[in-house]
């Protein structure tokens, strides 16, 4: 077995993408994933990799788009307002389908909010990251060693699918500390890039990047050609993790942070007779609906907890459709929802009745 380290969230994400073959870092300073900028301001140097601190956000993305236009392992990573200002230039990497990891280890909105963590950056991530038709893969880590897990297999996918792929933290797993286990880096897989615009000596036809479609029909073609991929990515990526849903009563979805809480009450309301489980989407784009479809034959009713006004709640509601109730408790603000709100929610909505 490999040594485990103990690392911060922030840090454990920057080593992962180094291990990954990234060698290209654009970015900008803010609260709370600065620390995995200034990782890769120490390391990359080292390495002879690339690490740039751009003038704006926006800077930072376009950046990104050029060094992925030339077919290399890049990333970015921000919160919660420096993603609101990359939108436009992921939906041009979207648009030209350009691969690149994007991170955002959210904090509490809207405009500058605070730094402490949230979860309210959902919608943005899953159905609005910019203009027009496009998704990203958007992952969900609750674990500071997930966090490193996940930073590999967003970089097999964006290859794959020629997509851009956000990993959608929060600032509690940015800052919080825990022991990971490192991956070989020959679990790293290598993609034919013969797309990209790096070069060809005159053996071959130049290579355009572009996200502008004059011709309306040619662009209805390439989003419908761009909308197969999607197709694909949710039939074969829906990721989540389920706990004691076999027999739940009550079926408790939560992800990242909000999850780590929704164990510790799921657990405490089995230890007191009462039936909870735990689904836990891994992957908010593509969502889970299969799974949750299945559990609202047999479950009674769905507890969403997240630290937002509720966002995810819109997309258990659809993947329910109408079979079963689908309930919503959460904090927002920056606030942690505790693990004794949570089950208290779960009572309330199997009927328990609360103790004195």
């Amino acid at each position: 077995m490999a040594e485990k380290v103990l690392m911060k969230g922030n840090e454990a994400l920057a080593e992962a993408a180094i291990l990954s073959g990234c060698r290209h870092f654009f970015g900008y300073p803010i609260t709370p994933q600065t620390e995995l900028a200034a990782y890769m301001a120490k390391k990359m140097p080292k390495i002879g990799g690339t690490y740039l601190q751009a003038e704006s956000e926006i800077a930072a993305i376009n950046m990104v788009l050029g060094a992925s236009s030339a077919g290399v392992r890049v990333m970015t990573s921000s919160s919660s307002p420096g993603i609101s200002l990359k939108s436009e230039g992921i939906s041009y990497m979207a648009g030209s389908d350009l691969p690149a990891l994007i991170v955002n280890v959210q904090r509490g909105g809207p405009g500058l909010g605070g730094i402490q963590p949230g979860q309210a950056d959902y919608w943005q991530a899953t159905k609005a990251t910019g203009h027009g038709d496009f998704h990203l893969i958007v992952f969900a880590p609750s674990t500071v060693q997930e966090m490193v897990d996940l930073v590999f297999k967003a970089f097999e996918l964006g290859d794959k699918f020629r997509t851009p792929v956000m990993i959608l933290a929060d600032g509690m797993l940015g800052q919080m500390m825990e022991p990971v286990e490192l991956p070989d880096t020959s679990a790293v897989q290598q993609f034919d890039k013969s797309w990209a615009a790096n070069g060809h000596g005159g053996k071959r036809k130049k290579n355009i990047i572009n996200s502008l479609y004059l011709d309306p029909y040619l662009l209805e073609k390439t989003i419908r050609e761009r909308q197969k991929r999607y197709d694909q990515i949710i039939a074969e990526e829906q990721r989540f993790e389920s706990v004691m849903t076999e027999d739940a009563d009550v079926v408790v979805v939560a992800y990242g942070a909000s999850a780590r809480v929704s164990r510790s009450a799921v657990n405490q309301a089995r230890a007191e007779g009462i039936k909870a489980g735990l689904l836990r989407p891994i992957t908010l784009w593509p969502f889970p609906n299969d799974a949750i479809s299945k559990l609202a034959d047999t479950a009674k009713s769905f507890v969403t907890v997240e630290m937002s006004m509720g966002q995810m709640v819109d997309d258990v509601r659809l993947a329910v459709n109408g079979k079963k109730p689908v309930y919503f408790t959460g904090r927002t603000g920056g606030v942690i929802p505790t693990p004794a709100e949570v089950l208290a929610k779960i009572k309330e909505v199997s009927g328990e009745p609360p103790r004195a």
